[in-house]
């Protein structure tokens, strides 16, 4: 058992998150596709070349092993993003709806069949740093977090243009899962003694429970004997959008309820499992 916890297979949901993504689409106006989304100067025409942007980059690397752009001197891992993922969203606004629609449509199968040709056990293609930095990622939660990625950007587009769907617990229950995964690295600069737990509850249909247990000088995700020295519980709802930054911290804590250790919860509800 790695410090992640337990392995989830979302492989077979690809096809069915992209096909709610392509029926919001099609479902769109002319208007829609210039409302402004929770991504500071994108709109959700942005937002879907943004999409296929992660498309393609996973398919010339994971596929193709081409390298793609190059880290700029000194240049950071959020920076080098900011700056790639720009530079292809500005790109993209040359294209029409239909196009980006044809486009994610067809190269959505082929990623499908990369992320199916891949040992869930084995490293992962690209490590998950918001979930751990000293420690290789399997490929279960690399290709988890390219779920939670594209989950998460298609509720970005239907909050914009105010159409709900796609949290059905089968398509929402591995975004809550998959970021409970950053739990560990959350708690890594808090030392406790061994066996200290802390405890978070992300309650809805989708949600759960999850533990992050001290043992061996780490925080790792597993079973906790007795009870935890702090506990965090907060709405599905609540979770993802704190995980995504799609709320503040602040606002996050006000709608979440916490017991025991201050500095435990301080951080639980501080999770982060987006590079920023």
């Amino acid at each position: 058992m790695t410090i992640f916890g337990p392995a989830i297979d979302v492989r077979p949901l690809f096809p069915r998150e992209r096909q709610a993504l392509l029926d919001l689409l099609r479902a769109l106006g002319p208007g829609d596709w210039s409302k402004e989304t929770i991504c500071p100067g994108w709109d959700v025409h942005d937002i879907a070349g943004h999409v296929l942007n992660d498309y393609l980059r996973r398919l010339s690397g994971s596929r193709d092993g081409y390298p793609g752009a190059i880290f700029a001197d000194d240049e950071t891992l959020p920076a080098y993003l900011a700056r790639t993922n720009g530079e292809f969203v500005a790109a993209t606004r040359q294209l029409s709806p239909r196009v980006l629609i044809e486009l994610l449509e067809h190269l959505g199968p082929r990623l499908d069949a990369v992320w199916a040709a891949h040992d869930l056990e084995a490293s992962a293609g690209l490590n998950v740093s918001w979930a751990a930095t000293d420690v290789d990622s399997p490929a279960w939660l690399d290709i988890g977090r390219e779920y939670t990625e594209f989950w998460v950007h298609q509720q970005q587009i239907r909050d914009a243009v105010a159409m709900p769907g796609a949290t059905q617990p089968e398509l929402m229950a591995p975004v809550p899962y998959l970021f409970a995964r950053a739990l560990p690295h959350t708690l890594r600069t808090i030392e406790r003694t061994e066996g200290t737990s802390a405890e978070l509850e992300v309650l809805g249909p989708a949600g759960g429970r999850w533990s992050a247990v001290r043992r061996d000088g780490r925080w790792r995700l597993a079973e906790a004997a007795g009870e935890p020295a702090a506990r965090v519980s907060m709405d599905q709802d609540v979770f993802w959008r704190l995980a995504s930054r799609g709320i503040t911290v602040a606002e996050a804590r006000e709608r979440s309820t916490s017991s025991g250790d201050p500095e435990l919860t301080a951080a639980m509800t501080a999770l982060l499992a987006v590079i920023a």
